[in-house]
């Protein structure tokens, strides 16, 4: 199991999350027989580790995303599921597999947080109809709740509340965005998920209406993820090369932050909101 980043500290009770490796510890040269992509919407979100998706045998590609542009040579891929949790769950029982207790633990954890406890417009009765086969499988909502919203750092609350006071606002406060620096990352000593949940928060606000974070990764590559009430996302990420689903989306910008901030704000700017 390759990731891209760090497991952030909630996700560790996952069974066998230990076992996967950082892109950094693969051969970059080996051509591996099979690569599957797992919830990456569009090939640049594979960053370096595209190297081993392009030189593989045979690629697989599971996703749920409405952008995906179907790249491997073996497609799964259903925009009407709530997540690839889901896709994995019914992909699992047309092939009568047996899903253990540990399997079914990550695939709740995986709609879980994909529908925001099942809060967000994903949030179908299918969704629903998986959770309660998983639960019936052993899964505890509760437990698994407890470690994915209530196991975060002092310095993880204090550097959100910190990010949430600087919030910058335009559009008669229709539109709400945050850019976060790496100094302030190191500031109060969080990790790489930092940012998971604050464009939510922005678009809680009543009058928001769009939302998004530039988040900086290096001085001149900025991630960007947006969120929005109505107005399909997807495609202003698309746009840079981005994508996701018509109310969440995100992209990466190869812009310092203030510049890739400025171009997300020029492509807002004509909407209607």
């Amino acid at each position: 199991m390759l990731l891209m980043s760090n497991v952030p500290e909630i996700f560790k009770f996952l069974p066998y999350i230990s076992e996967a490796k950082l892109f950094d510890v693969y051969d970059k040269s080996r051509e591996y027989d099979l690569v599957i992509n797992v919830d990456v919407a569009s090939k640049d979100r594979m960053f370096e580790s595209e190297i081993l998706f392009n030189k593989a045998k045979y690629t697989v590609n599971i996703d749920h995303h409405i952008t995906n542009e179907k790249y491997a040579n073996m497609n799964f891929v259903c925009p009407d599921a709530s997540s690839t949790g889901e896709v994995l769950y019914l992909l699992m029982e047309k092939l009568n597999w047996k899903i253990s207790s540990e399997t079914a633990k990550c695939l709740y954890t995986a709609i879980l947080t994909d529908t925001g406890s099942f809060r967000f417009s994903n949030t179908t009765s299918r969704a629903f109809e998986v959770v309660s086969k998983l639960v019936d499988k052993g899964v505890q909502p509760a437990e698994i709740y407890k470690y994915c919203y209530e196991s975060n750092t002092r310095e993880h609350v204090q550097f959100q509340a910190n990010c949430i006071s600087n919030a910058n606002f335009s559009n008669d406060n229709k539109i709400a965005y945050l850019i976060v620096y790496k100094k302030d990352m190191e500031k109060f000593k969080v990790a790489e998920d930092c940012t998971e949940g604050l464009a939510e928060r922005l678009r809680a606000i009543k009058s928001v209406k769009i939302s998004f974070i530039v988040k900086q990764l290096g001085s001149s590559i900025s991630k960007i993820s947006m969120r929005s009430e109505s107005v399909d996302v997807s495609s202003i990420c698309a746009k840079f090369g981005g994508g996701g689903h018509k109310l969440a989306a995100g992209c990466i910008i190869k812009s310092n932050v203030v510049e890739a901030a400025k171009k997300i704000l020029d492509e807002l700017k004509n909407l209607e909101l």
